[in-house]
């Protein structure tokens, strides 16, 4: 990701959350029941954000997204 791409990336509070809450170790199902959502929305998101991040694994968001402050 290039610093221009990073200054572009935006999510949403709800993305935020769910990244959050996968950096904490939640399962999808998990977070469904705390955000009150389904599980394939939760799926949807995931797939989201990996693209957001232009990542090939949830583990590469999580760490993108500490490196650019946006979880911790």
């Amino acid at each position: 990701m290039t610093p221009n791409e990073e200054k572009k990336l935006s999510l949403t509070q709800k993305e935020e959350r769910i990244l959050q809450l996968i950096s904490e170790g939640k399962t999808s199902k998990e977070i469904a029941d705390i955000l009150c959502l389904s599980l394939n929305t939760i799926k949807w998101y995931r797939k989201k954000l990996k693209a957001k991040f232009d990542s090939s694994s949830t583990i590469q968001t999580v760490r993108k997204a500490i490196d650019l402050g946006i979880i911790n």
